[in-house]
């Protein structure tokens, strides 16, 4: 059946695939690939090997999601047959799309990330699952305003540790900066909705050191805009 869904899709798609951001072909390279990792996840006897096979999942999954998105964000919806089947092909597999139905958006994939770090590994692997979950984590919070947040407090801690961690370990830029500048937010948000004003005191304190240190190391980045930003937020908190 799976077979002849493929025909089916190869032949409607192949006028219009140079129109679609996944194609047939594509579609069925993803879920041959997820197919291959759930298996490891699931059943591979060295642990680090599982963990790795969540790594991959969370990395292909948003892979895919970012093309679905920036499809919604052109066509109000999924375009394709191609896309549609992928979708509800993964969700067989046991390997779904993260999705938002209030924000009509495929969210990161954080579940596989989560998972990997659980089960336990160490090295440049253990680093990206740490790193796209922060990055997925984050970006995934907020709508327009990024000191505003739909996490809760321990969700709030969770990310702001996670951020000093990374901010301590990870040397290669593009990522490094982009880690200090979650990790300058994170600490905003933190102070902003911490539940007692020690706490508060502390973040805040952090929040303010990071923001001019951001500035003063990457200047011509347009992420320091945001700094300025941050640094009089905490100046309303005194």
């Amino acid at each position: 059946m799976r077979a002849l869904l493929f025909l089916i899709m190869l032949l409607i798609t192949s006028s219009a695939c140079a129109h679609d951001l996944i194609t047939a072909e594509a579609a069925e390279r993803y879920l041959g690939a997820a197919a291959q990792w759930h298996t490891q996840s699931t059943s591979a006897t060295v642990a680090s090997e599982r963990a790795e096979a969540h790594v991959r999942i969370g990395a292909m999954l948003d892979e895919i999601r970012e093309l679905l998105n920036r499809d919604v964000a052109t066509h109000g919806k999924v375009q394709g047959l191609a896309s549609n089947y992928l979708v509800a092909e993964l969700t067989q597999l046991g390997t779904p799309l993260a999705y938002s139905d209030s924000r009509q958006i495929y969210l990161a994939n954080s579940v596989h990330y989560r998972a990997a770090l659980e089960i336990g590994f160490s090295g440049p692997l253990e680093r990206e699952a740490k790193l796209r979950l922060l990055r997925g984590d984050f970006y995934d919070s907020f709508d327009y305003d990024p000191l505003q947040s739909t996490q809760t407090w321990k969700q709030l801690l969770e990310q702001a540790k996670l951020a000093e961690d990374l901010v301590s370990t990870t040397v290669n830029e593009p990522d490094r900066e982009e880690v200090r500048f979650i990790a300058a937010l994170a600490y905003a948000r933190a102070a902003k909705f911490a539940p007692d004003a020690k706490t508060a005191k502390e973040f805040r304190s952090k929040a303010t050191a990071s923001a001019m240190a951001f500035e003063h190391d990457y200047p011509d980045s347009m992420r320091s805009a945001a700094m300025p930003v941050v640094r009089d937020a905490m100046q309303a908190l005194n």
